[in-house]
């Protein structure tokens, strides 16, 4: 089966190269990036998500902000989705909490009903060749990714948990609610491994996003729980500058690590500040913690209005 081709209306803000002048965005099929700030401090869970209304297709979707006032001031720590103008007053409850994602017209039913694996890939080229949108999860190795997956898909060893670095060797799918996939990366930075068992990334990863026509956008994992990390920002930076979309999840947001850094809230302020000469637009950010739950639901929320726009445009493209 053919894959859908790429979409011109989403874009994906590269960073800037530097020294030189920064660089405009570029259309691609991919995440939207927009403008993050400072991390707002969030409670041990979510809040009750924004109203909900029943789209035409049965599906639950938000309902979409009404035309704003022209000339309103900006809050330019927010993430603006398709459907939500940028000129647009949007009210607290319109935010996903512990996040600066503004919830958009787009935005449907984000709860996970099921949840299966579907194949291991050792190559970019093995992985299912069908039209189904995809989200893939990438961070360093020990960043609490399999246990981020385990979480959203409330399934214990879905994704295999290790205290050993680098266990994910392989491009692994899990397919949920039968129309999207949710794809598990292989980490990166995991020094432990031996050097025939590390993975080529190169070749290897990026492989897969060069040539996936079906992602819609990458969760890049950053541990919250210490400093900022170079390998993350290299990372973030490679994706920029290819054009993908992506979107900062910050795990481990309940705890602190002795000895390595300060609160998470710090540590997430920091590492904005670190990106906000890099990217004129930064991309969105979320808090989680798979321990306390923070974070889940309003991460599915922000993918299912992605993943929606996605898939109207998909339609509507020739």
């Amino acid at each position: 089966m053919l894959l859908r081709p790429r979409l011109s209306l989403l874009r994906a803000v590269a960073p800037r190269p530097v020294p030189s002048p920064p660089r405009a965005s570029l259309p691609v099929r991919r995440t939207l990036s927009s403008p993050a700030g400072a991390a707002r401090t969030a409670s041990a869970g979510d809040a009750s998500p924004p109203a909900q209304r029943t789209g035409p297709k049965g599906g639950r979707k938000s309902a979409p902000p009404p035309p704003p006032p022209r000339g309103s001031s900006v809050n330019p720590a927010l993430f603006f989705p398709p459907g939500v103008d940028r000129d647009a007053a949007v009210a607290a409850e319109m935010v996903i909490p512990a996040s600066n994602i503004v919830v958009g017209p787009y935005a449907g039913d984000s709860r996970v009903k099921e949840a299966e694996f579907v194949k291991s890939s050792a190559r970019a080229r093995d992985c299912p060749k069908d039209d189904r949108p995809e989200f893939a999860v990438l961070g360093r190795s020990n960043v609490g990714k399999s246990s981020l997956i385990n979480a959203l898909i409330r399934r214990k060893e879905a994704a295999l948990t290790s205290k050993k670095p680098g266990k994910t060797q392989t491009i692994n799918h899990f397919l949920v609610n039968k129309s999207w996939y949710l794809v598990d990366l292989p980490g990166y930075g995991f020094a432990a491994a031996s050097q025939s068992a590390r993975t080529d990334w190169s070749s290897f990863t990026k492989g897969y996003f060069l040539n996936r026509d079906t992602l819609v956008g990458v969760l890049l994992l950053v541990d919250a729980s210490i400093p900022p990390q170079k390998i993350d920002i290299d990372c973030a930076n490679w994706l920029g500058r290819n054009n993908i979309g992506l979107t900062y999840v910050f795990t481990k947001c309940d705890k602190s690590k002795k000895g390595k850094g300060g609160r998470p809230e710090e540590n997430i302020k920091e590492f904005q500040e670190t990106i906000s000469s890099l990217y004129p637009e930064p991309p969105p950010w979320i808090m989680t913690s798979s321990v306390t739950g923070l974070g889940r639901d309003g991460l599915l929320l922000h993918m299912s209005q992605l993943r929606n726009y996605w898939d109207n445009e998909a339609t509507m493209s020739p």
